[in-house]
């Protein structure tokens, strides 16, 4: 190991976490039942998954050109 995310493992978090939040925005969309409790939280999930995406995003976006993404530089 020791290697890094490879561009395939970049690929498959990326997909992962979008197909997650996907599936959790049609979670939080169906109609509640009343008098039953949802168990799963499902807005902090989908900030999660969303912020795992981004990130993976912004890894992609560092193999793809080679140059890391180094955000805006104060000084």
């Amino acid at each position: 190991m020791g290697q890094g995310l490879s561009l395939t493992v970049t690929l498959i978090v990326l997909a992962s976490s979008l197909a997650g939040a996907g599936l959790l925005v049609w979670l939080e969309k169906r109609p509640a039942t009343p008098g039953r409790i949802r168990f799963l939280p499902t807005t902090p999930l989908i900030f999660l998954a969303l912020i795992v995406a981004a990130v993976m995003a912004a890894h992609l976006l560092t193999l793809l050109t080679g140059a890391p993404v180094t955000g805006r530089q104060r000084f």
